[in-house]
């Protein structure tokens, strides 16, 4: 039987319940001791593997391709949001306890957390993927600094990953991204190179509620903003942003994940955009379990 999204208070309210796994009538701590220990990865943890939002490719690889591939047929993937799925993971991990999530790097949880991919020797969530700069059709012609500050934007995960863990710490996005691009002015100024000055042009960037895309749109946002413009930031779905771009009532984002996470999208809306290139390469996507958990598989689910 095909598997079913739950809601994002699964997510929250993700138990255990270890003791009660077993089926035997027998009492007291040595019972619950013996089902703790014999009892599978897949009743540990309920048979279910903490997502994020649904229209996420991450979440339909899972779900159509992971899942059937790996005969994994009693589970379920929770669905949510990236917040919902890192307060899940903070919760059982403060507590040693077992849970699995889908993932993806550069993303702050690895710096927290000690935390592992499970092997995928079917190669179902593949390679690693780029992050690129999407932009409206006519913005070379419209904003043409703007355009060729956005075409040269460019950094590594280590980068990124600063910045995450700077509003992680507690820092406003805005304030992150102060902070790093002072720290960052000679990768910055390779960004702004051969660009203009502009007297308050305005420029609307569209992101997603994703750690790394608010991270890397604040920052993308303030260097902007150092050149002159008046840079509008709206957070939308991943899908009304795509739309936003294709449609010209957004200018550009810098937070597409392909080929893999956003190929719906980009196969729906393509010739409505202009696709600058990657700004970031070498991440990850799979499923994410903390180091303390005896598994290193994707296999290692099927019972």
């Amino acid at each position: 039987m095909f598997k079913k999204l739950l809601g994002v208070t699964s997510a929250l309210t993700l138990t255990l319940g270890l003791a009660a796994c077993g089926g035997n009538e027998t009492s007291g701590s040595e019972s619950s001791e013996s089902e703790g220990s014999t009892a599978s990865v897949g009743e540990q943890v309920d048979y279910e593997i903490v997502g994020i939002d649904p229209g996420a490719g991450l979440m339909k690889l899972t779900i159509n391709d992971v899942l059937p591939e790996y005969g994994l047929d009693d589970w379920e993937v929770v669905e949510g949001s990236g917040a919902a799925m890192t307060a899940a993971l903070k919760k059982a991990y403060d507590n040693e306890e077992p849970i699995i999530v889908t993932g993806w790097s550069p993303h702050w949880k690895f710096a927290s957390y000690d935390l592992k991919y499970l092997e995928d020797p079917k190669g179902i969530y593949g390679g690693a993927e780029d992050v690129n700069t999407i932009v409206r059709l006519g913005l070379k012609e419209d904003q043409p600094d703007a355009y060729k500050l956005l075409d040269q934007f460019n950094w590594e995960p280590e980068h990124i990953e600063t910045v995450m863990n700077l509003i992680q710490e507690g820092n406003e996005p805005a304030e992150a991204a102060e902070q790093w691009v002072s720290e960052n002015e000679e990768l910055v100024s390779s960004w702004t190179e051969g660009v203009n000055e502009v007297d308050g042009e305005e420029l609307k960037l569209l992101y997603v509620a994703w750690d790394d895309v608010i991270a890397g749109s604040h920052v993308v946002e303030n260097v902007l903003e150092s050149v002159g413009y008046e840079v509008e930031l709206v957070q939308v779905d991943a899908g009304p942003m795509w739309a936003g771009i294709a449609d010209g009532s957004g200018d550009a984002m810098v937070g597409a994940w392909l080929p893999t996470t956003h190929a719906d999208y980009y196969a729906e809306y393509e010739g409505k955009f202009e696709d600058l290139g990657a700004n970031l390469s070498g991440t990850k996507l799979g499923l994410v379990v903390p180091a303390y958990m005896d598994i290193d598989s994707i296999e290692d689910l099927k019972e």
